[in-house]
C-alpha cells in the first residue's frame, strides 16, 4: 500500500527538519513543494507531499501516518 502525507508549516528550518526526517524514514517527495503567504501572521507557509510504499498493510482510518 502507498501512504500519502502532506506536510505544512512556516518556511523555516523546523519545516526543513521535518521533511528531512521523513525522507530519512523512507518517505519520498511527491511533486513540487508549494508556498503561500499568510497575511495575518505575515509568514510564508510551505507544503510538501510525501509518499511511502509499505508492504502487507491494509488501509484503516486508525493508521497514524506519522508512525511510519
Amino acid at each position: 500500500m502507498k501512504l500519502y502525507r502532506f506536510l505544512t508549516g512556516p518556511d523555516d528550518a523546523a519545516f526543513c527538519r521535518r521533511v528531512s526526517a521523513a525522507l530519512n524514514q523512507g518517505w519520498a517527495l511527491q511533486g513540487d513543494p508549494s508556498l503561500t503567504y499568510d497575511p495575518v501572521k505575515a509568514t510564508v507557509i510551505c507544503g510538501q507531499a510525501i509518499v511511502k510504499e509499505v508492504p502487507d498493510v491494509e488501509w484503516s482510518d486508525e493508521i497514524k501516518l506519522s508512525d511510519w
